[in-house]
């Protein structure tokens, strides 16, 4: 497939599950019938009518969508280059954009018969999407989460609480995403009969990094037609930007324009306090190498002997050692370019956005609104920046408080 990308970036990844020499199906025995199975489901629901009509439906009065496309006029003005949108997916019912994803999953969960449904979660916004669709459907819902991720994500953990999901603190390794993400596939090997894994984001064996991107990818083909409403017929971005821990929303978004050369695509790591010190970022295109974790083949931050390294970031939503698989062939072939911001950084832009724009954003967006602010001022006034406003920054402002010096007082 290395060479395919010159004809179509948008029919990956091939039939084995492969973007180039990444992805792929690395699970155990006991798993491959349930990854057949599900890949079969999938390809099914795609060309189904019905399926297609129930998510129309359900985006649209349930989450909210089309989610807006704004101009940011304040921001724009104050850096004094390009023109800057935001997608607003932190409008979606739940918070960001998970819940595109969770509400495909889980219908296919349903055609499949499952009544269990397992979930893993970083910044928590995750969970409470899966945990919310279960409680709209009326399933069985266990979320794992790293018991540091608990600690910071207080509000989103008894948001999963009150709809009903229970929640499991992971106290492995350092606590974080990468251990959640071990404990709930172990608690899928246990239990294939009953219960669906709701990944969530673009990693995973095959068919979760391709059918977790499809499910997104409504978000870039939103923007197309809202940017053509607002600027003019056939008017594309001329880059866009998002944030990049797995990268679902980040795939949402750059999907739809991988075809369309004149677009410029930049995804934004959690570099954490730099990528000169290798435990304490997030950023494994910019300082990993390619391995094997979670059932695919992708960049991730290891040592000499290939152990997986602790990442680090101020966002539990990014704090994750690896990174899609279909990212990882982007990055390679050269389609995409990925960069870093650090969390002093995206504090910065974190504050800059409310201020200015009067929208408070995830921390995860905020690493992507803190690279546009460093390229918008030397762009011309005609160049169009899309970012990805994926998450809002409710779950996050105790964090950024306890790093701004602030204490919040009930």
């Amino acid at each position: 497939m290395d060479g395919d990308h010159i004809n179509s970036y948008m029919t990956g990844p091939d039939e084995s599950g492969r973007f180039g020499s990444f992805g792929g199906r690395f699970v155990s025995e006991t798993l491959m019938p349930l990854i057949l199975e599900l890949e079969r489901q999938y390809e099914a629901a795609k060309h189904d009518p019905a399926f297609a009509a129930e998510m129309d439906d359900l985006w649209k009065h349930y989450v909210g969508r089309p989610s807006p496309l704004y101009f940011a006029e304040r921001l724009t003005a104050h850096l004094g280059g390009a023109k800057i949108y935001m997608k607003r997916d932190e409008l979606n019912h739940t918070g960001a954009h998970k819940i595109n994803n969770v509400l495909g999953q889980i219908l296919l969960a349903r055609r499949m018969g499952k009544t269990r449904i397992i979930a893993e979660t970083g910044a928590g916004q995750h969970g409470v999407a899966t945990a919310t669709v279960c409680a709209r459907f009326g399933l069985q819902c266990v979320v794992y989460m790293g018991a540091h991720d608990v600690e910071r994500q207080a509000p989103n953990v008894f948001r999963m609480k009150l709809l009903g999901a229970e929640v499991v603190p992971v106290t492995s390794g350092r606590g974080t995403l990468k251990d959640a993400m071990n404990d709930a596939m172990r608690d899928w090997v246990t239990n294939v009969r009953d219960t669906f894994y709701c990944i969530g984001t673009v990693a995973g064996p095959h068919p979760y990094p391709a059918m977790v991107r499809d499910f997104q990818s409504i978000i870039g083909q939103e923007v197309r037609w809202q940017l053509a409403e607002q600027e003019g017929a056939g008017r594309l971005p001329d880059t866009l930007v998002a944030a990049i821990g797995g990268g679902s929303n980040a795939m949402g978004l750059f999907h739809p324009f991988l075809d369309d050369p004149s677009v410029a695509i930049i995804g934004v790591e959690a570099g954490g306090k730099g990528v000169d010190s290798r435990v304490e970022h997030c950023a494994s295109l910019s300082g990993g190498r390619p391995g094997v974790l979670h059932g695919n083949r992708t960049y991730l931050l290891q040592d000499g002997d290939g152990q997986i390294l602790e990442g680090f970031s101020i966002s539990a939503g990014l704090d994750y050692p690896g990174v899609g698989p279909e990212h990882a062939w982007l990055h390679d072939t050269g389609r995409a370019r990925y960069v870093y911001a650090t969390d002093a950084e995206a504090l910065a832009a974190f504050q800059l956005c409310c201020r200015l724009e009067g929208i408070i954003p995830a921390l995860e967006p905020s690493h992507a609104l803190a690279h546009v602010t460093k390229i918008a001022p030397d762009l011309p006034a005609d160049h169009i920046i899309v970012m990805n406003m994926c998450g809002r920054g409710d779950k996050d402002i105790f964090t950024v408080a306890r790093h701004l010096g602030v204490e919040l007082t009930g």
